[in-house]
């Protein structure tokens, strides 16, 4: 678990540092270049992924003081929202890019000392620290991405997708559940390739509904950046097109992804 865990950090960190080596060349222009989330410009992307680096060092060094402010979010989720977007808004560029830089290098150091058996908090049901390292990974190259859409620019894919991958597929069930849905108890089969050619899977190998395909088109489905239509996936059986048309790997209310193209 331990040297699994640290190459978790480690692929967290290297995430960190490929979307850096992005936003680090910008002009003060660029910084407001808008992004396919609607309303979200470059600058709102970095300035959310440094707000949640800071509640992710909260979440485990002063418990108490996170749990506090969540619940506050959770009764004012406008002021909440006000407040995390203030980073954003009020930095400029360079600003902005210390302040990332900062957060998460202080929930880096958090996030590897924290014991295996804790269960850290967050904005739904508490997490062990793998699966919270891996939200992070979720977070930073789901945001990082609409980055690099808007910017027209060059992040190559990784090995790391697999981690994204792996909560895409352990989150179909939420995908149903976030909106008051029954989740199916059928199984579907996930195979994939990775960047670097390796096989990814997961699933009962037996199951008939299966998605098949590159694992970046995958996660860019799961992290609700691309519609399924324009990927290269396949994907077999009524479970398997249901669940890929309403995929949600991260914690919030229930939203839906981009509308195919043409």
């Amino acid at each position: 678990m331990a040297d699994a865990f640290a190459v978790l950090i480690e692929d967290l960190h290297e995430e960190h540092e490929a979307l850096d080596a992005v936003v680090a060349v910008l002009d003060d222009a660029a910084w407001d270049v808008p992004t396919p989330a609607s309303g979200w410009r470059v600058r709102d992307q970095i300035g959310h992924l440094a707000f949640f680096d800071q509640r992710a060092q909260m979440a485990i060094t002063d418990t108490e003081a996170f749990v506090a402010e969540r619940d506050a979010a959770l009764e004012d989720f406008g002021s909440f929202s006000e407040e995390a977007g203030r980073l954003g808004r009020e930095h400029t560029g360079l600003l902005l890019l210390s302040a990332w830089r900062t957060a998460r290098a202080l929930s880096l150091d958090a996030m590897s000392g924290v014991p295996e058996s804790t269960r850290i908090p967050w904005y739904g049901p508490p997490m062990s620290p793998r699966s919270f390292v891996t939200a992070r990974v979720m977070e930073t190259w789901a945001h990082g991405q609409d980055v690099v859409d808007a910017l027209h620019a060059s992040r190559p894919a990784t090995d790391r997708l697999r981690h994204i991958a792996f909560l895409g597929y352990s989150t179909r069930g939420w995908s149903y559940v976030v909106r008051g849905r029954e989740a199916p108890s059928t199984p579907v089969r996930v195979e994939l390739a990775l960047p670097s050619g390796a096989a990814w899977a997961a699933g009962d190998e037996s199951a008939p509904d299966r998605v098949s395909g590159a694992a970046e088109d995958f996660c860019l489905v799961v992290t609700q950046r691309r519609n399924v239509a324009d990927t290269g996936l396949e994907v077999e059986g009524a479970l398997a097109e249901e669940w890929m048309s309403i995929a949600q790997c991260f914690a919030g209310g229930p939203t839906t992804g981009p509308d195919a193209e043409g």
